[in-house]
C-alpha cells in the first residue's frame, strides 16, 4: 500500500486479528495488497524488499519494531521506517470485524507531527550518593561504583558486612533536606559522621555532627522513608525505591548506571510572565499554578512566579489550570494537540467510522494497560481510538471542550493510579468542563471522565460501559490563537449545539469565566483596580470619570476585588457566550468636573463636591475663599495659583547678597545689620 508518498505494510499477525484490505484501500485511497500473516518471520523477505524501495515504509506493527529497526539500520535507512499499532489498539477486540476505520485512522497517524519544545542541556558528573540501610545499600552503592563515583549514606548500619575491600566511601546519617536537580542536587545531613575503618566487628562512626551539606548528581533513596523531594516520581536522577521490591531497585540500578555525561531534557511549560495573574503590588490573585504543581518546580516571586525546567517533569497540570494562558505546555503545544486529534477524527469519519470517542494515555501505563485488556478482555470498542500523550493531566477544561467542540463524543483520560494524590487539578478541569457541557444540555451523562484504575477489568468495564450520545458535530474548526482564544471558539461551537442555546450559564466558583459586579454607592473611580488587572479586563477611559469592563477578558483572578479601597467589587463566575462579552460595557461613570480656570476636566463632580464640602471653610488650609477655590483646579493651575498667591507655600526667604570687606568692616564699626544684606526683591 501506498499513502502519501510511503509503503505501508499490513499483517494479520498469524491471522489473530481480521484485517479488510479492500476497505482499507478504498479508505485511504490507495492499492492494498492482501495482507501478510507472518511479516516478522517467514515473510521478512518482503519487508527487506519493500526496504529496498525509495519510499518511506509504515510497518502495521509494534511487537516486532526492534527486528524491523535493525534490519533497516544495518542498510543505513533506520530513519525511513515508521510503526503503527493495530494489533491492540484495535485487531484484538471483541469488535474487531468493525475496526476497519479505526485502524484506516491510526494508519494515517504517522503523517501527524508537532512542533518540537525547547531543550535544557544537563551535565551530570557521575557523582551518586545511596541512601539506604545495611547490606542491602551497600552491595547497590557497589553495583553502581561500576560506572559512577559513589557515595553510601547510611540510614541504618545493621546487618552490614564491610568487604576486605572497598573504594566506597561510607557514612552514616540522615538527610534533613534536598533541593535542586539531575546533574546538582544539594543535601543537608544531620548526624553525619563517617565509617572508622579501624572497625572491626562493630561498625564505629565519628565526629559525628548536624547540618553537613553535600552535592551529588544523582540520588538512589532506598532507606524506605518520607520521599526527600514532593513529587519525587518526577524528579530526574532522584530515584526513591521501596527497599522490599527488588525487582524495582534492580531497575532504579541499572537505569541511573548510565546517567553520566551530558543529556537534553525538554523543556515542557513556556512561561509569560506580563499577563501572570498570580499577584499585583504585592497583592495575591491565582495561585492554581502553585497549588497544582507536583513536583514542585515553580515557586513564588511575590507578584509573579518562577518554572524549574530542570525540576518540571512534564505533568502539564500548571498549563491546564493556568486561567490566562501565561503557561503554556510545549510536549506538544496545545494546537497541536487538537490539530492532531482533528486529524485523527477527520480520517475516522472518511472511513465510515461513527460515534468516535477518544482515549487519552500516557506512553507506559495506558499503552500496557491497552495491551491487558486487548490480550485478556474484549480490548477497546471499535469506535474508541486511542492517542498517546507525555501526560493526561496536561489536559484541561480548554482541551475537552475542543475535543468535544470537533466532534468527538466522549474524552476519557486513562491515569497512572500511582499518580492519584497528584490529579486534582485534573478532577477540577474534568468539573469545569462538565458544569459548560450540562449547562448547554449537552451531557446527560459525563463526557469526560478520569479512569485512574489498576485493574485492566475495572478500565475496561469504564470504557465499554459508555453510552453513544451523537451530538452530531460533524466538522472540525481551527485551533488558532491564545488558550483563551481556542476556548471560546471551543464553546460557541458547542452552544450552538445546545437546543436552548442560553446566552449565559453560571459557572463554580474560581472558574477563570465570568463578570465583575460593582457598588456604584461605593465606587469611588479611583481606579486602583486598572492597573491591578492583569488581563485588561477593567479598564479606564482616559479624560473622562468612566470605569469600563470587558467580560471575555475576565479570568477571575480576585486581584481587583482584593485591590479595591471601597470593596466595592464582586466576583461573579459565568460564561457568556453573547458577541457583548468581547465588547467594553461601560461599570461605572460620574459626571466630570470641570477646573474652575482651564476648564479642563479632571475628576468627578460628586468627589470635588465632597471635599469641597468637607473642608472648604472648615479646615486652615481652606479657610479663605482664594484657598477653597484650590480644591476646584487641576493640578497644573492649582500649583500656579499657589505660586501666584500671597502666601504661597513654596516661597522662599530673601537671598542674601555677596557681602564684601567693606561691608565687614561697617559692621564692626556698627553701621550696618544683618537686614542690610538681603537682596530687595
Amino acid at each position: 500500500m501506498k499513502a502519501n508518498g510511503r509503503t505501508c505494510l499490513i499483517c494479520n499477525c498469524e491471522g489473530t486479528m481480521p484485517l479488510d484490505a479492500a476497505k482499507i484501500s478504498d479508505n485511504i485511497n490507495a492499492e492494498v495488497g492482501k495482507p501478510y500473516s507472518h511479516l516478522c518471520r517467514s515473510q521478512l523477505s518482503a519487508f527487506e524488499a519493500a526496504l529496498s524501495g525509495e519510499q518511506d515504509l509504515v510497518v502495521a506493527c509494534q511487537q516486532e519494531a526492534p527486528l524491523f529497526q535493525e534490519i533497516a539500520e544495518e542498510n543505513g535507512l533506520g530513519d525511513r521506517v515508521s510503526f503503527i499499532n493495530i494489533r491492540e489498539t484495535a485487531g484484538w477486540s471483541d469488535q474487531a470485524e468493525k475496526a476497519t476505520a479505526k485502524i484506516s485512522a491510526l494508519l494515517g497517524a504517522v503523517d501527524d507531527t508537532a512542533k518540537p519544545a525547547r531543550l535544557k542541556s544537563i551535565e551530570a558528573d557521575g557523582m551518586c550518593l545511596v541512601y539506604g540501610a545495611g547490606q542491602q545499600a551497600l552491595e547497590m552503592a557497589q553495583y553502581l561504583a561500576r560506572t559512577l563515583s559513589v557515595t553510601l549514606l547510611l540510614s541504618d548500619q545493621d546487618d552490614l558486612v564491610l568487604p576486605q575491600q572497598s573504594d566506597i566511601p561510607i557514612y552514616r546519617g540522615d538527610i534533613e533536606t534536598m533541593s535542586g536537580s539531575f546533574g546538582g542536587f544539594s543535601l543537608t545531613v544531620n548526624n553525619y559522621a563517617p565509617l572508622m575503618p579501624s572497625a572491626r566487628k562493630n561498625l564505629e562512626f565519628v565526629l559525628a555532627r548536624d547540618g553537613a551539606s553535600t552535592t551529588c548528581s544523582l540520588v538512589l533513596d532506598i532507606s524506605g522513608k518520607t520521599p526527600l523531594v514532593t513529587g519525587h516520581t518526577h524528579r530526574d536522577g532522584y530515584k526513591r525505591v521501596d527497599p522490599g521490591d527488588p525487582a524495582a531497585i534492580l531497575r532504579a540500578v541499572i537505569e541511573m548506571s548510565d546517567m553520566v555525561g551530558e543529556f537534553e531534557k525538554p523543556i515542557y511549560v513556556d512561561y509569560n510572565a506580563e499577563t501572570c495573574a498570580h499577584g499585583r503590588s504585592q497583592k495575591t490573585g491565582c495561585t492554581k499554578c502553585l497549588d497544582t504543581c507536583p513536583a514542585g518546580a515553580i515557586s513564588d516571586l511575590g507578584d509573579t512566579v518562577s518554572i524549574d525546567p530542570g525540576i518540571c517533569g512534564g505533568c502539564g497540570s500548571c498549563h491546564a489550570v493556568c486561567p490566562t494562558g501565561s503557561i503554556t505546555y510545549q510536549y506538544p503545544v496545545q494546537s497541536d494537540l487538537i490539530a492532531n486529534t482533528q486529524s485523527l477524527i477527520t480520517r475516522y469519519r472518511s472511513a465510515g467510522g461513527k460515534n468516535p470517542v477518544l482515549l487519552l494515555h500516557d506512553h507506559s501505563f495506558g499503552a500496557d494497560m491497552i495491551a491487558a485488556m486487548a490480550r485478556y478482555g474484549r480490548g477497546l470498542p471499535a469506535h474508541v481510538i486511542p492517542q498517546a500523550v507525555h501526560a493526561v493531566s496536561s489536559i484541561g477544561h480548554v482541551e475537552i471542550a475542543a475535543l468535544i467542540a470537533s466532534g468527538w463524543e466522549q474524552v476519557h483520560l486513562l491515569a497512572n493510579p500511582q499518580l492519584q494524590d497528584e490529579l486534582d487539578g485534573t478532577r477540577a478541569e474534568i468539573e469545569l468542563a462538565g458544569s459548560i457541557l450540562s449547562g448547554l444540555g449537552l451531557a446527560a451523562t459525563p463526557r469526560c471522565q478520569l479512569i485512574c484504575e489498576a485493574d485492566p477489568d475495572t478500565v475496561e468495564n469504564a470504557i465499554w460501559s459508555s453510552p453513544d450520545q451523537p451530538l452530531g458535530i460533524d466538522d472540525i474548526f481551527n485551533p488558532i490563537g491564545s488558550k483563551r482564544d481556542i476556548a471560546r471558539l471551543a464553546f460557541v461551537r458547542l452552544q450552538e449545539q445546545s437546543a436552548t442555546k442560553p446566552d449565559t450559564i453560571d459557572l463554580p466558583a474560581a472558574s477563570p469565566y465570568g463578570r465583575v459586579n460593582i457598588d456604584q454607592s461605593s465606587c469611588t473611580l479611583c481606579m486602583a483596580c486598572t492597573s491591578a488587572c492583569p488581563a485588561n479586563a477593567i479598564v479606564d477611559t482616559p479624560g473622562e470619570p468612566k470605569l469600563r469592563f470587558v467580560e471575555n477578558a475576565c479570568v477571575q483572578c480576585g486581584l481587583c476585588v482584593s485591590t479595591c479601597p471601597e470593596s466595592a467589587l464582586v466576583l461573579e463566575p459565568r460564561l457568556n457566550f453573547t458577541s457583548a462579552s468581547m465588547q467594553p460595557v461601560t461599570l461605572y461613570e460620574e459626571e466630570p468636573f470641570n477646573c474652575i480656570v482651564c476648564d479642563t476636566p479632571f475628576a468627578t463632580k460628586s468627589t470635588i463636591e465632597r471635599i469641597t464640602t468637607q473642608l472648604a471653610g472648615k479646615h486652615t488650609m481652606f479657610a479663605s475663599e482664594e484657598r477653597s477655590n484650590l480644591i476646584k483646579m487641576c493640578e497644573n493651575c492649582r500649583v500656579e495659583a499657589q505660586a501666584n498667591s500671597s502666601d504661597d507655600p513654596f516661597a522662599s526667604g530673601q537671598r542674601p547678597r555677596v557681602r564684601t570687606t567693606e561691608d565687614y568692616i561697617e559692621a564692626e564699626k556698627g553701621n550696618l545689620t544683618a537686614d542690610d544684606f538681603l537682596i530687595d526683591d
